[in-house]
């Protein structure tokens, strides 16, 4: 990891696009480092831990269809503390809709905005990620974490099945 701030944005003329941040080492002593991971304006922090090789939200038991969450009054600023997480994101407001990213322990931090929908599957050992969010005042857990089934959103499922999402993959080794 590098000693400066680096972004590297994703940017659509339609709608804001995923980032991923990179954070700053300011110390080293024998075998241990010491990175600032701070997300200017974050006012939540997230734990969200996986146990296995776990979907979030998970598939509609009854028929496996895909589900996601939608925030419209959050940012996610996710880091992978342990294990790796592929996320696959959806924003109609882009110029291509969807996306699979890909973010490994200590990697970048991956910046998803709001109105997009997204889901995450963990490595078969699991993962903790940190959620260092950004919340709108008013926004609450029940407003927004509501799950979006895709059978329930024609666009979504329309996009899942006919696109195929581009790939990306972050780490840092």
């Amino acid at each position: 990891m590098n000693s400066s701030l680096e972004i590297q944005n994703f940017k659509s003329k339609k709608s804001d696009f995923f980032e991923l941040i990179s954070y700053e080492k300011f110390r080293d002593t024998k075998n241990v480092r010491f990175f600032d991971i701070s997300i200017n304006k974050s006012n939540c922090r997230d734990l969200v831990i996986h146990n296995g090789p776990a979907i979030s939200p998970p598939n509609d038991e009854e028929l496996g269809n895909w589900a996601f969450y939608i925030h419209h009054n959050q940012e996610d600023n996710l880091l992978a503390i342990s294990g790796g997480r592929t996320f696959f994101l959806v924003n109609f407001g882009w110029e291509y809709p969807f996306y699979k990213v890909r973010l490994e322990s200590c990697g970048y931090i991956l910046r998803i905005p709001r109105g997009t929908f997204h889901r995450s599957v963990s490595d078969n050992n699991g993962s903790i990620v940190l959620n260092q969010a950004i919340r709108d005042k008013g926004a609450t857990i029940e407003s927004e974490f509501k799950v979006i089934n895709i059978k329930d959103n024609k666009k979504l499922l329309d996009c899942i099945n006919n696109l195929k999402p581009k790939f990306k993959i972050f780490s840092v080794k």
